[in-house]
């Protein structure tokens, strides 16, 4: 197999210059751009692993970027909304379609997780965007999967009913107070009362901090029922039946109901049975190849939808 070759080179955008990397097959042809979407956490241009290379061997040109604050660029992702995160996504696509193996062809948009939410958000915006691929993108909003995800943990953990209650009790008033615009210190303060409840740990998780509670109060205004019908691209959605974090079947409904109908019904939804967040079928493990993990069908699935829906533009 011909090498993948991985070119350095930087996005601007309103955090700063963000170190990017474009990965793409030196003899092909002009392929389609691809910009990969990170989820929530850190994420940097060189952290998908086996990822790149094989969404490169789907026929496309693919790149990737340090989120603010990651790796060797400026800024904190912490400080952001998903609006930023969908600027970034297009500065990136723009800076993709004038790279020589694009020349020119269409760029779509590859959300994973969170990076679903930022990848709709953006194609609502451009039209220039012309498909989204979300790999386990909830089709819900922030406040619902979030407290799908923490409840989850804690029937994991065994807590009983009543525990159950009282966390999805503050969750739901935790974000009322948070879009609200509540003082964030305030918000902080009330949740520090429930300090010694057994789900306090992982009801507060992540979030225990003024500054990760005001990333949470940027995010949690994404409301699918107001960007989905502005998507007016194909849009493939996947989702892993044994998915933790996400609510799945309501994720189907929102895409189903919400998604506008295009020429051709050119919409794709799958949920791959035994996989999980991330389409991946098994736990990582130190020497286990990431990639050989992924739900079979998926790159399939994947690279048909590409090829689909830029031979469709360029006919």
């Amino acid at each position: 197999m011909e090498p993948v070759v991985r070119e350095r080179t930087r996005v601007r955008t309103a955090a700063g210059d963000l170190d990017a990397l474009i990965h793409y097959l030196p003899s092909a042809a002009p392929q389609p751009g691809l910009v990969l979407v990170d989820g929530s956490g850190d994420g940097t241009a060189d952290g998908w692993g086996g990822a790149t290379d094989l969404l490169v061997m789907c026929g496309a040109v693919v790149l990737t970027h340090d989120k603010p604050g990651c790796g060797d660029s400026p800024g904190d992702w912490r400080t952001q909304s998903l609006s930023d995160r969908a600027e970034e996504s297009l500065a990136a696509a723009a800076l993709l379609r004038s790279h020589a193996a694009v020349a020119g062809m269409e760029c779509g948009l590859y959300g994973v997780s969170q990076g679903g939410w930022v990848a709709m958000i953006a194609a609502a915006r451009d039209a220039r965007i012309r498909f989204v691929i979300s790999n386990s993108g909830p089709g819900v909003s922030p406040a619902f999967q979030d407290r799908f995800r923490i409840l989850n943990d804690l029937q994991q953990d065994g807590q009983n009913e009543t525990a159950l209650t009282e966390a999805g009790r503050w969750l739901d008033d935790r974000a009322d107070r948070l879009l609200s615009g509540q003082p964030l210190e305030d918000v902080l303060t009330r949740q520090e009362t429930f300090r010694g409840r057994t789900w306090y740990e992982i009801t507060t998780r992540y979030f225990d901090t003024v500054e990760m509670l005001g990333f949470l109060q940027r995010v949690l205004d994404f409301d699918p029922a107001v960007i989905l019908p502005k998507v007016q691209c194909p849009v493939l959605a996947l989702l892993g039946a044994s998915d933790a974090l996400v609510p799945v079947p309501e994720s189907l409904a929102a895409f189903s109901s919400l998604l506008p109908p295009l020429p051709g019904n050119p919409h794709g939804l799958a949920v791959f049975p035994g996989a999980g967040h991330g389409l991946f079928t098994e736990a990582p493990g130190p020497a286990i190849d990431r990639a050989s993990q992924l739900a079979p069908g998926f790159i399939p699935m994947v690279q048909s939808f590409i090829h689909k829906n830029t031979s469709a533009v360029l006919n």
